[in-house]
């Protein structure tokens, strides 16, 4: 499969401070990568450098064969990115949001309309004429979810993105996101509920303090730590126990 998110030698300094340390990964199409660490491990960091929000001070991000460094905005032109605060112009409404993404990608405005239709139908969106200041999070982020998706972009990242949804609309993301990759989109997706990492993803990698400590499938996952539960495999990973979670709870 084609790797369409490669990532070579990436680095990250605020300062003295080393956010990501010479990090090294790839996305294939058709693949759901889930990229787990605790707070404050780089997560954040390493997909606003995936997403040109911030530069690297060193390495290679190479998406859908271009580098992000010299080639921005076709880079962006491919991918769509679902941030876990969306923030989105409170003035416009949620249609007049959605039509001026649309422009910005030159979305044909027939199959634009038939999109939004089908997804806000699918996430029980009726708020588009309102004001997007008077959303809720959980609404601000249905429409982030729908700008993006209604594009089908070829990479998809997505940064805690089921948190403010309720369970069925929660539900019909990871089947969309499923759909998607099985049609050859690359998904890259943090998230803080390891049971949606371990259902969804084809492969996982957990940084913890900057640096890549484990990656591969589950099964690959479980067959190194020699835990079952993904649950498990991360606290033991990132330096925590049973015993020490069971101490915590006993002081409190």
């Amino acid at each position: 499969m084609t790797e369409l998110v490669k990532v070579s030698n990436l680095k990250k300094n605020f300062g003295t401070f080393t956010a990501v340390k010479s990090i090294n990964f790839s996305v294939k199409s058709g693949e759901i990568y889930g990229f787990l660490g605790p707070n404050g491990a780089g997560k954040t960091t390493t997909i606003r450098m995936l997403t040109g929000i911030l530069t690297p001070t060193g390495g290679k991000i190479e998406i859908c064969g271009l580098d992000l460094l010299t080639h921005p905005l076709e880079v962006k032109s491919q991918i769509g990115v679902v941030p876990d605060e969306p923030k989105l112009y409170e003035n416009l409404t949620g249609q007049e949001f959605l039509e001026f993404v649309g422009s910005i990608f030159s979305m044909d405005k027939n199959e634009m309309k038939k999109r939004i239709e089908e997804l806000c139908d699918a996430f029980e969106i009726n708020f588009l004429e309102k004001f997007i200041g008077d959303y809720s999070h959980g609404m601000k982020q249905k429409l982030m979810l729908t700008s993006v998706l209604m594009r089908r972009p070829k990479v998809i990242f997505l940064d805690e993105a089921t948190v403010g949804l309720d369970a069925k609309s929660a539900k019909i993301l990871k089947m969309l996101l499923r759909k998607y990759a099985d049609e050859g989109s690359s998904i890259f997706m943090t998230t803080h509920v390891l049971e949606i990492a371990e259902k969804m993803c084809d492969r996982i990698g957990i940084i913890n303090a900057g640096e890549i400590i484990a990656e591969g499938t589950l099964s690959d996952l479980r067959n190194e730590s020699g835990k079952q539960s993904l649950e498990d495999i991360f606290l033991q990973l990132t330096g925590s126990t049973d015993e020490e979670v069971r101490e915590i709870i006993q002081n409190l």
